[in-house]
């Protein structure tokens, strides 16, 4: 069992984060993990409170896995560092210095029609700029921050989309940023950029864990939009996780069985023919942006082999 004690959050915003419903995952993983392999590991909410001897954080999103990358690099002291520089260049604002009235704005407004302008020039020049550029990723976390909901979201072309937000780089999400970079250098942790079914399960030593947050196939939100993921890509998972429970692999799976009335009969179809543990876990999104146009009851749970 995995004991929940000071839990850390992602500063990323990606849509499916689990961070509110680690006390309740966390005690259904094993308590012995040699490699933990995340293979929809997202902003890593789950990968930074694991305990392992290794860890593998997976995503076939090639940004959000280039700027894990660079935070652990870099470390929180230097990419804070470098964020700040984009934010004095650009002369965004800066409420860890600054009171709203120093932009004429105020907290319930917020600080998005100082923002608005200067945020649309960063977004440009972001769009603009090639990934080997040294400052990209500097300038991608600063497009996060300083967003709608911090979120990512890239449109058919893969230009950032999101308009401005109402918060910056304020004092809360420096400490989370530099909580998260700590625990990112504290773990040996391999990332890489492909679809699951590449992740080779094979070489995996004895004790490994797999834990797969998918998007989920019922419900509406930025990563699964415009078929996102298909029945197809829901099948070829629980095949891939029957190959893992084949080769004596524990895996846990995050998803829902029902949401907003719809409900998804691959996967208690799935639940029956395997007769793999199914725990219900309490999740309750009325007052959440995670599903844009699902905000009600969900049935969530985690499936596991063991």
């Amino acid at each position: 069992m995995q004991v929940p004690l000071n839990l850390i959050a992602s500063p990323l915003n990606y849509t499916g984060g689990k961070y509110k419903l680690l006390p309740q995952i966390l005690p259904l993983f094993p308590e012995q993990i040699s490699t933990f392999v995340d293979i929809f590991c997202g902003g890593c909410n789950v990968t930074v409170n694991v305990k392992a001897d290794n860890y593998i954080c997976n995503d076939r999103e090639s940004h959000l896995i280039g700027l894990l990358k660079k935070i652990k690099t870099d470390g929180c002291k230097k990419f804070s560092q470098a964020v700040d520089s984009v934010i004095s260049q650009y002369g965004l604002s800066n409420s860890a210095l600054h009171s709203y009235d120093f932009y004429n704005c105020n907290s319930s407004s917020g600080l998005g029609p100082y923002n608005k302008e200067i945020f649309m020039k960063l977004r440009e020049d972001f769009n603009s700029s090639a990934k080997i550029d040294e400052n990209y990723n500097y300038l991608f976390f600063t497009l996060l921050v300083y967003s709608f909901n911090n979120q990512i979201r890239f449109n058919s072309e893969g230009q950032y989309n999101l308009p401005v937000g109402k918060r910056d780089f304020n004092k809360k999400m420096r400490v989370k940023l530099d909580l998260f970079a700590d625990s990112l250098n504290e773990r040996k942790i391999k990332f890489s950029n492909k679809s699951f079914e590449k992740i080779d399960c094979e070489s995996l030593p004895e004790n490994s864990f797999v834990y797969a947050d998918p998007p989920y196939l019922i419900t509406t939100a930025t990563y699964n939009e415009k078929n996102g993921w298909t029945n197809e890509d829901e099948n070829s998972l629980l095949g891939y996780l029957e190959n893992l429970n084949s080769r004596r692999i524990k895996f846990a799976l995050s998803n829902v069985l029902v949401s907003n009335g719809r409900e998804n009969t691959i996967l208690k179809d799935w639940i029956n023919k395997t007769g793999f543990e199914c725990h219900k876990i309490n999740a309750d999104y009325h007052n959440s942006n995670y599903h844009k146009k699902d905000k009600g009851f969900a049935d969530e749970v985690l499936i596991t082999n063991y």
